[in-house]
């Protein structure tokens, strides 16, 4: 499906149905907007590891402008500020009102830039492997240094420069990277099928890493979000550190920290249905 919205066309798909019949009436469960990272991957990393949350929520996935199956342009829109509007945008393209809000990564930066700015918008946030400013540049670039195999320091230059010639390049610095962002992950496994199905799109990442995540902060605006909110870390992530989710969630009134002991930055390929257990938990407790 796709929804003409602002100077763009977003792809957006729904799993699991809105209502469900509760004894003698109809239950409206609440909606969940699914939030990727990347950023130049799309939504289809979520599935189908997240299905199971439908049986709570209605999700809501979605496709970063520029980026999957929403419509390309002028590459230099693709920045954190017009996803952000182009997430509220959805939700009012959709008739939503309040929503959860779950992004990973890059989809955590934008997550919770949305809910610092419509914190009357979002009933539940959920954050996992994702820093609130860029100081997180220096120090993956450190942990890179003490971690990596001398191939993936050297196709890492890519992404700190901005420089992906090409989708192929960018798939050949996941398949290299792999055993950084996932500690389940053996140098010799091949390639995830979520990776092989995944629409990359080296515009995107190479406007993030080579211009606006130099100055991205948002540390300021966190105690905006009113929201209840769970901050998920993985102990191992090199690109993301948990330090930085600590800060998060005491930035956040609202904030509880969850750091999953054996995750890198990949939690829901490292310990998925910990990962899930956590999300509905917490869902549920927080009504």
């Amino acid at each position: 499906m796709r929804a003409k919205i602002r100077d763009t066309e977003i792809y957006f798909d729904v799993e699991g149905s809105g209502l469900v019949a509760d004894g003698d009436r109809m239950r409206e469960k609440p909606v969940a907007f699914l939030v990727h990272g990347g950023p130049g991957a799309d939504h289809t990393g979520f599935k189908p590891t997240f299905s199971r949350l439908s049986n709570r929520m209605q999700l809501v996935y979605f496709d970063h402008r520029g980026q999957g199956r929403s419509a390309r342009g002028d590459r230099a829109t693709y920045t954190l500020e017009n996803n952000v509007e182009d997430m509220e945008a959805l939700r009012q393209y959709l008739g939503l009102e309040r929503i959860v809000v779950i992004g990973g990564s890059y989809g955590g930066m934008v997550a919770l830039t949305y809910a610092s700015r419509y914190p009357q918008q979002v009933s539940h946030l959920i954050v996992i492997a994702t820093v609130a400013d860029a100081r997180f540049l220096e120090r993956a670039k450190q942990n890179l240094a003490e971690r990596g195999t001398p191939d993936q320091q050297a196709i890492a230059a890519a992404l700190w420069e901005g420089n992906f010639r090409d989708a192929d390049h960018l798939k050949e610095y996941f398949r290299l990277t792999r055993t950084l962002y996932s500690v389940t992950a053996r140098p010799n496994d091949p390639a995830p099928q979520s990776w092989e199905r995944a629409i990359l799109s080296p515009d995107a990442i190479n406007q993030a890493f080579g211009g606006f995540l130099r100055t991205y902060d948002i540390r300021d605006q966190l105690p905006n979000i009113t929201a209840p909110t769970l901050v998920i870390a993985g102990r191992h992530d090199w690109i993301c550190p948990p330090e930085f989710s600590e800060e998060i969630a005491a930035l956040i009134p609202k904030a509880d920290l969850r750091i999953f002991e054996n995750s890198g930055h990949a939690v829901r390929a490292d310990e998925p249905e910990a990962l899930l257990d956590a999300i509905v938990g917490f869902i549920v407790y927080k009504q």
